[in-house]
């Protein structure tokens, strides 16, 4: 087999070194770099990276990741998409090659997004950029995503494989917005991007904005992901909480517990509400449904607060106000457990001790 790993780039020379190490593994590296004034070229090329230059503009993730798919050579059998900020685990060449068969178009693989404070995965989904040469290329100005053109698409997926996600936290993604509009205007059926869309104005604190694209989302034809779904809701119930609106942010908290009641998201979010409203009662028993659902999907919809031990320390504080004060002891101190840098946590528990 010919295994390649492509990315685009730019001003990312404090990752090439790594990034090189990592994807060594791979028959060639082929990045497009799409204007660096670093030395992020310079570093490339001392790596035996191939490396062409060029600026897209207007500027367009699928248009730069399209053109550096177009550098790999026809020849070849698969290709890994990563970014420079990405790490591929050592060994993965060879088990990408143990699980793949002829037939078969598109590797899933554990994808980690972010950490927490404690380096334990927070945001942890599966990808599915390891594909084959001939049969993908990409769609969306941004959020892009591969796109089939073959005859028959063949997923299979390898859990032992992870990439992690190490990100520049001073790089800008302030073109997000404008790009996730040009897309829903592209395409105004795509349900994925208006969820997107809906999700930016909301992080952006454009409410109005927000509550109108989300619910435009639950009405798309395409839009039947429930995990999807719920979160829309949430974010719509976040949105009219945010505005004042307790009775409409309750309403769409409800009916996300409905719409995927499998997952801890709708009613940690739902008990969040309770728990600010002071209704002690029906915080607990949002937050004890939530905790008794106890399986990570791995999903990008998950939300860290709900694994991190954050439920934990908001039950063990409804339990307290409501003179459970056996049990918000034993909470407070599985928060801790979690938590152990987390000195209100720390401070809690001595008081709650202090009443038992």
């Amino acid at each position: 087999m010919k295994i390649v790993v492509y990315a685009i780039s730019k001003n990312e020379e404090q990752f090439v070194d790594r990034f090189c190490k990592k994807a060594k593994e791979a028959d060639a590296i082929y990045v497009l770099d799409t204007g660096s004034t670093d030395k992020t070229v310079e570093k490339l090329k001392e790596n035996n990276v191939h490396v062409i230059q060029k600026e897209i503009k207007p500027w367009r993730f699928d248009v730069a990741r399209n053109e550096s798919l177009n550098m790999i050579p026809e020849d070849v059998d698969l290709c890994v998409c990563l970014d420079l900020d990405e790490v591929i685990e050592e060994g993965w060449r060879k088990k990408v090659e143990s699980i793949w068969k002829e037939g078969i178009t598109r590797i899933r693989y554990n994808y980690i997004w972010s950490f927490d404070e404690y380096q334990n995965p927070a945001v942890n989904f599966y990808s599915d950029k390891i594909h084959t040469r001939k049969d993908y290329y990409w769609t969306h100005p941004v959020h892009e995503i591969l796109t089939f053109k073959g005859t028959e698409e063949q997923y299979v997926t390898l859990e032992e494989l992870t990439v992690k996600h190490y990100p520049d936290p001073t790089k800008s993604r302030s073109s997000y917005l404008e790009l996730l509009e040009l897309s829903v205007k592209e395409d105004p059926l795509d349900d994925r991007n208006m969820h997107y869309l809906g999700r930016e104005y909301m992080f952006r604190q454009n409410y109005e904005k927000a509550i109108e694209t989300l619910k435009k989302h639950l009405t798309l034809e395409k839009a039947t992901w429930k995990d999807e779904r719920c979160a829309s809701m949430r974010f719509l119930g976040r949105c009219y909480q945010a505005l004042g609106d307790d009775e409409n942010a309750e309403k769409w908290f409800q009916k996300a517990t409905e719409e995927a009641p499998y997952l801890r998201e709708p009613f940690a979010e739902y008990a969040n509400l309770k728990l600010k409203q002071k209704q002690y009662e029906e915080a607990e028993k949002l937050y004890k449904q939530a905790l008794w659902i106890p399986k990570n999907t791995k999903n990008y919809i998950n939300e860290p607060f709900c694994y991190d031990g954050t439920i934990e320390d908001n039950l063990s504080l409804c339990l307290y106000y409501s003179g459970q004060i056996e049990e918000s002891f034993g909470y407070a101190c599985k928060a801790f457990k979690a938590k152990p840098k987390d000195e209100r946590i720390k401070n809690n528990i001595k008081i709650i001790f202090e009443q038992l």
